[in-house]
């Protein structure tokens, strides 16, 4: 089960730097947003291993970045088994370590298992690493194939995630619920689990 993140607006954290690094996760931030916004998450053969949405989304934070005078840049993984970052090997990790150096602060878009496997992975430098989405929780999905070669996601349930000793979803994200109009056995689900 991938976890459903939901993108944020802003980046209050990385406000007076000069460089960021986006290093994006392509699991469960391509899925999310494929199942919020109903597109593709897979279409062979204009887009191997990306997902349009998320990739609207990384291009976004960085001309916003841009626009604010902040060099941004995206680590690139391009290979099968670097699409989940939290499963990065050991020559990936050492990889992105040497390119940190050149950064500020890294932007994670990602879970926390993400953030958690880049601050291990440059402990050696200087950078501050920010997660870049916020989870909500995890997603049963049920994937669609449609011809010639499209594969979508129908989102079937969202399972809330606890953060520390939190009880209560925000009021925030109850809006984010409803707003994004997402199935409504989720919706009543996590609305009724939170009142």
């Amino acid at each position: 089960m991938p976890f459903f993140l939901k993108e944020k607006d802003n980046f209050p954290e990385v406000a007076g730097y000069k460089s960021v690094l986006i290093v994006p996760c392509r699991f469960c931030p391509a899925a999310s947003l494929a199942v919020s916004r109903n597109e593709s998450y897979i279409e062979f053969p204009q887009r191997l291993l990306k997902t349009a949405s998320f990739e609207k989304l990384i291009e976004t934070i960085k001309a916003n970045f841009k626009k604010q005078g902040v060099r941004a840049d995206v680590f690139k993984s391009n290979l099968l088994h670097q699409f989940v970052l939290c499963s990065w090997s050991a020559k990936k990790r050492y990889k992105l370590n040497e390119i940190a150096n050149q950064y500020e602060a890294l932007l994670v878009l990602g879970c926390e298992a993400a953030v958690q496997t880049i601050q291990d992975a440059i402990q050696p430098t200087s950078c501050q690493v920010v997660q870049g989405m916020e989870t909500v929780g995890l997603m049963s999905i049920k994937p669609k194939f449609q011809l010639p070669c499209k594969i979508s996601l129908e989102l079937a349930s969202i399972t809330p995630t606890q953060k520390s000793n939190d009880t209560m979803l925000s009021v925030e994200m109850k809006n984010y619920i409803i707003a994004t109009g997402l199935a409504e056995q989720t919706r009543d689900c996590m609305l009724s689990r939170y009142h």
